[in-house]
This record gives structure tokens, sequence and C-alpha cells, in this order.
């Protein structure tokens, strides 16, 4: 396992909290791979006593055992402020199995559960597992959901609802908060023991190094730089970018009140928590590079080991300051591809830069408009091509498609190959939140056919599905505004 520092009062053995009569209410057969759990022909596990595991019922799964499941304890800045230390508060360490840990959240109170009773409820788990599930088949770095369990245990938030476990699975569940846990205690030798670990299993290249703890950090501070870019790319929101939700290994991680545009805008807040919008679509990268900043100032400790304070700090500024530059060209590089350009032009930028404005203006559904692109033929009359209807001001538009198709032209792009490679880039179907709250309703009245259809979609977001056109519709204005909390 990753993260097992004996003797560290940080992490702490904790059991599962069992629920009363446990259900299926999503099985990912995808991430069920991942483990090599056998199926049955309904997709879900051969042995029943998953379902009892699954749920925090058990320890035991046939020969695989989970006999020291744990918590622990981060620390982290939320909303840009230093909230101390923080913790598993509701997830729950089984341990490893086939190269991942399983984790459970929603089964129970830790010690870091503070006034929290430990659980997630059904909406919350079901948003979390179809976009877990989404992301990754999206091409983007993720934590996997390998379930959600069911119970009609009630659980109080705004109101009362039912429990929920939502099963994760990744290489490792080490945040930035972690680090910073124990830089702020002053505990080097763990700090230096937490990072010699992830480098052992995560980033071993940089084990030779002179410098490993600095180069640990320009791994994770690039990785992370490219998330953040992919997420830009799909219009995907996290919603809570604290410290203490960012990826040691570069996955999301933590879905909450995440949200993927519609009708785009570029200063869109999915967390109506967000008072002040720091995690705003448009902020997601600054907010990832400040959350780079806090990892740095944890490892300064580390690089003091073999350098002066001043010279760490200096070496640690240096890297950090590469992250634009990491994420500039991975956005740009993104984008290009979203377009359909096969070269690199030094107007594209610009290209780029107008068709968002115009989107934003016009309040543009974001992933139509860029799977539509794809249907464009070079020697299209513009008064032919249908999105243009979708923007407000056709003059600026027009505009736009003429000088986007001059680019298309200069590239000579051939339209049948440039409209596979831009449907393989551009999905069709994503995560909207009116589709998630649909399934939800349902799976509220013990009916999980809509969670189940939105997974078999998003398991292939780049496919057609003809028999399933209303799913890549933008949703109507009374459902376009649905507000997502961090209690989601």
């Amino acid at each position: 396992m990753a993260f097992t520092l004996s003797g560290d009062d940080a992490i702490h053995p904790v059991l599962p909290s069992p629920v009363p009569d446990p259900y299926w209410v999503g099985f990912s057969s995808s991430a069920a791979q991942l483990i090599g759990i056998p199926l049955n022909a309904a997709g879900l596990p051969q042995d029943p006593a998953w379902l009892a595991l699954l749920a925090g019922n058990t320890l035991d799964i046939g020969s695989q055992q989970f006999p020291n499941p744990l918590a622990s304890a981060y620390s982290g800045h939320q909303f840009g402020v230093w909230a101390g230390q923080l913790g598993d508060g509701r997830a729950i360490l089984l341990g490893d199995i086939a190269g991942q840990e399983l984790q459970l959240k929603g089964a129970g109170k830790t010690r870091y559960s503070r006034m929290g009773d430990g659980r997630a409820v059904l909406r919350s788990s079901i948003r979390e597992f179809l976009c877990s599930e989404a992301m990754h088949s999206l091409g983007i770095p993720t934590t996997r959901a390998l379930s959600v369990v069911g119970s009609d245990l009630p659980v109080r938030r705004e109101t009362i609802e039912t429990a929920a476990i939502c099963a994760r699975l990744a290489p490792s569940f080490i945040r930035i908060g972690h680090f910073e846990h124990y830089a702020a205690s002053q505990n080097v030798d763990r700090l230096k023991e937490l990072a010699d670990l992830l480098i052992q299993d995560h980033y071993p290249e940089c084990q030779p190094s002179d410098e490993p703890y600095l180069d640990l950090f320009k791994q994770i501070s690039s990785r992370n730089a490219i998330l953040v870019a992919q997420w830009q790319a799909v219009g995907f929101c996290h919603g809570v970018l604290n410290s203490d939700n960012i990826s040691a290994l570069g996955l999301t991680i933590d879905y909450g009140p995440f949200g993927f545009l519609d009708h785009f805008q570029i200063d869109h807040i999915c967390n109506h928590s967000d008072q002040g919008g720091r995690y705003a679509y448009h902020r997601q990268p600054q907010i990832m590079h400040w959350n780079m900043a806090c990892l740095a100032s944890a490892l300064i400790p580390l690089l003091t080991l073999n350098h002066s304070e001043e010279e760490a700090q200096t070496l640690l500024k240096e890297a950090l300051d590469h992250f634009p530059t990491v994420y500039a060209q991975e956005w740009q590089s993104l984008f290009r591809a979203k377009l359909g350009f096969s070269t690199s032009e030094d107007g594209d930028i610009q290209l780029i830069e107008r068709l968002l404005q115009a989107m934003h203006d016009s309040r543009v559904d974001f992933t139509n408009l860029f799977r539509g692109l794809s249907s464009i033929s070079l020697n299209s009359a513009l008064d032919t091509i249908d999105l243009r209807n979708d923007f407000i001001n056709q003059p600026l538009i027009d505009q736009w498609l003429s000088d986007y198709l001059l680019r298309l032209r200069a590239e000579s792009s051939d339209d049948v190959e440039r409209k596979h490679r831009m449907s393989s880039v551009n999905p069709k179907y994503i995560l909207r939140n009116h589709l998630a709250q649909a399934a939800i309703e349902k799976a509220q009245n013990k009916d999980f056919s809509g969670v189940a259809t939105l997974l078999k979609l998003l398991e292939k977001p780049f496919d057609e599905h003809p028999a399933f056109q209303e799913y890549a519709i933008a949703p109507p204005p009374n459902l376009a505004t649905i507000e997502v909390s961090c209690s989601s």
C-alpha cells in the first residue's frame, strides 16, 4: 500500500460502520477489470460477498482480506485560507488490491469526521460514481468509482435522505494536503518518508536524481497543470479546488459540487457555496497553480536537507514558474485538436479565444458547439452552417467561420479525416447536471435504470448512440441552473 507510515498518529485504524440491507445502485464493470473481479452475466460480481464488502459490512471476500482499514489526517487551505488539520472524515481505506487502493466513501465515522456523521447520501454518491467513470472515458486522469451501494439507513442533510457508499479506486489517495500536514507540524521525518514512498511507488524516475524532492515537485506540478488544461478542454468545473482536494498523482479527486458547462460562461461557478467565484471555470488554472505553490512551501524542509532555506525557496520558485508554460502548451494543443487542426500556426490562439468569447456572449452550448464543428465542410456556404444560428451576433460568428475555413484550407484539411479526429476528442455525451438529477430522482424511488443508462453512454462518450440523442441536448432553461453544494 502506498500510504502506510508505521507508528504515525496521523493514520488511524478504523472499521467501517455496517448499513442495514445493502443493495446495488451502480456498478462499473470497467473499473472491476482493474482489480480482476469475476462478473456474472448481469455485469455484477459473481461472488455476492462483494456487496457486503463494498457496503462496509465485512472485510473478507474469499481469499482477499482487508484486516487493517484506516483513515488519515491531512491539512490544507480551503477557499484560500489555512484550515489546519482536516482528514478522511467519511472515507475509509480498506487496503490494496491488484495495485489499486480500495476506499469506501460514506462508510461511517472516523477520527477526522469532526462534527460529521461519516456518511454519504445517494445523490452525492451517484454523482461521484458517474462522473469518475465519465472522466476516465474522456481520457482524463481520475480516481475510479467501482460501485455505489445503497441502504435505507436515514441520513440527515438539508432533509432526511438515505445512505450510500461509493467504492473508489486509485493507485494512491495521497494529496497535497498530506504534505501540508507534516510540514505544518514540522514533522520532517514523516514528510521525508511520505515523499520517499511516493517516489518509490509512483515517481521512480526521480530516484536517481541529485535533487529527487525538487524533481518530485516538478512532476506533480506538471501533471496537475496538464490535468487542469484537460478540464478546461471538456468544460469541466471541479467546484472545490482546495489544496486538500488535489491529488499528488495528478488525478481528478473528490467529486462534490462539480459540473460540466452547458451554456458556455467563462466565469461559470458550479458551487453555490463559492460566493466569490474563487473556483469559477476561468480561474481553475490560476487556482491549481496556487495549490502547487502550497505544495512547494510544504517541500521546503526537504530541500533544506541539502540547501540553505533561501536556495531551497529559489529552486522551488523556479520550478513553480514553469507551471503556466506546461499548462499553456497543453491547453493550446487540446484546443487545436478540438478545432481539427493538424498543424500549429501563430494565429491559432487568437482564433480560439475569439470563438470562446463569442460563445460566452451568446451562451452557446460548449459540448455541442465543438462536436458540431466537425461536420463543417471546407466548401460549406456560411448560410448552410446551422450552428451559426446559436449566436446572437451573426456577423461576428460569420467572420469567425470564414477565418476558420481559411485556416483549415491553409493546411489542406480533409473533411472526412478531420471529422474522424474531431469526433474522437469532442464528446457527444457528458454528465449534464439535469441528466444526473433525473437519474438520482429515479434511484431515490429504487429505479436504477437511469444510472445504468447514463453509465452506458458515458463509458463511450464519443460514440453517436443514435437511440439516445436526447441525452446530448442542452438542458431547457428551467433545468439549466441546477445548483450544487458541497453537501452534494
